[in-house]
């Protein structure tokens, strides 16, 4: 009945339902051409981190991507954009395809809707180009709660999840609240380390967008400086990293998703640091400080104190650690959840997915094998040497 019928009898009209359309870009420039939208629709996906912006995976394309290996996937609700991911092409033998970043970012998604997720993401997944035996998309670094993982229930062909690395997050909350979490002694000495801090008159300036790309370069001179006699991340030391860290956190900065903070002592700068922040948390990710500042304070409380100031003030209520365990964030009693790895692989037969999951698995039984019984043969090795 049409809906001028249905007036005429009184019955109520019946709407048409929406139209879902999807698409595959493969251009080079297609995150610059869909920037504006996909920010926008970073804005109502709850779940999107700095890594999902448009600064960060425009500017890593332009550094790390290779011509002809870029492909977006496109969901549309009435024409307007409620899914999005980028992905790239992998070489080797296996192929398929993996997300942007590499093991520069600590967070893999893609982006729904959050007004109508479930739908977008199965759509989303019904449009995944993997339809050939040899096809696979495998996403590293993806958080619990991702939009990806509505992707992943939704899909209809082989699917496995991992573990994968150990991420850590605090309460996004004020310094003398966040000392309760520490055993007596050790609150105290942190708050001694606080009031040294204090006393020595480090001056802390948060970083406006057009300033960026020197703050970056000071950050990176300083991260060499701090790392040379135990080494840093060789891709840290690239020209290519230099121009995307500068490129991406301009961008982010200017768009509330990060802030640089420089800090500044008798005149000199002598450590910056990089926050990264989402609405659901912010994100320690890089920091440079001059080695001569270790002998008159507590470099992490330093930059840690400014970072969760202005998470504080950003309103967010949960302050990311990001991936690693190192000494200095152990200190906080951090809380632990483990990042997930996906395969996705197509419908029947899939043995370029199985091949992946089983060298995975392989890995993880290595990785799992050394870090139980290699320090029980330390122990045994110096034992031996004593006795």
């Amino acid at each position: 009945m049409s809906t001028k019928a249905a007036r005429g009898t009184g019955l109520p009209a019946r709407s048409a339902a929406p139209r879902w359309t999807t698409e595959l870009r493969g251009e080079d420039d297609a995150l610059d051409t869909l920037a504006e939208e996909w920010d926008d629709l970073a804005r109502r996906c709850r779940t999107a981190t700095f890594f999902q912006a448009a600064a960060w995976q425009r500017s890593w394309w332009r550094q790390y991507g290779r011509p002809g290996g870029l492909v977006v996937l496109l969901v549309r609700r009435e024409g307007r954009l409620v899914g999005a991911g980028a992905f790239r092409r992998r070489g080797g033998p296996l192929g398929g395809l993996t997300g942007l970043g590499g093991g520069l970012i600590d967070f893999t998604d893609v982006l729904l809707d959050d007004d109508c997720a479930d739908r977008a993401a199965a759509e989303f997944a019904a449009a995944l180009p993997l339809t050939r035996p040899w096809h696979s998309l495998e996403l590293r670094e993806v958080h619990p709660e991702a939009a990806v993982q509505r992707v992943f229930e939704h899909w209809r062909g082989s699917r496995s999840r991992f573990a994968d690395s150990l991420c850590q997050y605090l309460p996004g909350v004020p310094m003398d609240q966040l000392l309760t979490r520490l055993k007596g002694k050790t609150a105290q000495r942190n708050r001694v380390k606080l009031r040294k801090i204090a006393e020595v008159g480090v001056e802390v300036r948060s970083t406006p967008p057009e300033e960026v790309p020197e703050a970056v370069e000071g950050l990176l001179r300083l991260h060499f400086l701090q790392w040379q006699e135990r080494g840093v991340t060789p891709e840290h030391r690239t020209g290519r990293f230099a121009r995307h860290l500068a490129e991406s956190t301009t961008g982010l900065v200017a768009g509330g998703r990060a802030a640089v903070h420089r800090f500044w002592l008798d005149g000199e700068l002598v450590a910056v640091n990089l926050l990264m922040l989402c609405p659901s948390f912010s994100g320690l990710y890089l920091y440079g400080a001059h080695p001569k500042l270790r002998e008159r304070l507590d470099i992490a409380g330093l930059l840690f104190n400014a970072a969760l100031e202005e998470t504080v003030s950003a309103g967010v209520p949960v302050i990311g650690l990001l991936r690693g365990q190192e000494p200095y964030k152990q200190r906080w009693r951090p809380d632990q959840l483990p990042n997930q790895r996906l395969l996705f692989g197509p419908r029947g037969p899939a043995p370029a997915a199985a091949v992946r999951a089983g060298l995975v698995r392989a890995r993880q039984v290595v990785v799992h094998v050394l870090d139980t019984r290699l320090p029980r043969l330390k122990e045994a090795l110096l034992a031996r040497r004593r006795s």
